[in-house]
């Protein structure tokens, strides 16, 4: 089943699309809810496609903590990322790299065997959990930049109904599903919550 990786394929492009039309914005204003800037907060994404990638992609995967990349922040209460755009290219730039960096999770979570497994603090998962994290990385982030950025972000209903099946089996399945996320994950300031977690382990049908 592709349908998981087509979610992150497209859901990507969403982002990238909507980004390229807020490239002359200011992206050094703080994302909604979040102590980083904008351009922090896309790098992160971009980062967190990449770090996804690295957890599927060795011979022998990592079950127990991250692959060893180097992380660090540009600044101090800024993300920390091994991923980094080059300042002088600009917002482009920074749009590119979550797209290159869509591109690897993509290519991976495609061709890796579905038996591999890699670490996640929110779980042991397989090809199709990470490119789902993927997904829900871009589709929660792009909400937090959505506002002070201007741009419009309107995700496809059955992309988030896939994700909220995979990755938060309790949540409900009736109703508005982005609602859904965004309560589930502490953006609806009408329910708020002290924490929250997804959850990537692999569940075998049965």
């Amino acid at each position: 089943m592709t349908d998981l990786v087509d979610d992150l394929d497209t859901t990507v492009a969403a982002a990238v699309a909507a980004l390229q039309e807020v490239l002359d914005r200011d992206w050094d204003v703080p994302a909604s809810g979040l102590t980083w800037t904008c351009r922090e907060t896309i790098e992160h994404v971009a980062d967190d496609l990449f770090a996804y990638a690295g957890q599927i992609a060795t011979t022998t995967p990592e079950v127990e903590t991250y692959v060893a990349f180097d992380c660090y922040a540009d600044r101090e209460g800024g993300p920390e990322c091994t991923v980094h755009a080059e300042r002088d290219r600009g917002n482009a730039g920074v749009a590119q790299i979550l797209d290159a960096c869509r591109g690897m999770l993509s290519a991976l979570a495609r061709t890796r065997p579905a038996d591999v497994r890699g670490a996640h603090p929110y779980g042991l998962s397989d090809p199709h959990g990470f490119a789902t994290m993927g997904t829900v990385e871009v589709l929660l982030h792009l909400y937090d930049v959505a506002e002070p950025l201007g741009l419009t972000w309107d995700p496809d209903p059955d992309v988030v109904r896939r994700v909220l099946a995979r990755l938060f089996p309790d949540a409900p399945s009736d109703g508005d599903p982005w609602q859904a996320l965004l309560r589930l994950t502490g953006r609806d300031p009408a329910a708020p919550v002290d924490s929250w977690r997804w959850d990537g382990t692999v569940r075998e049908p049965g």
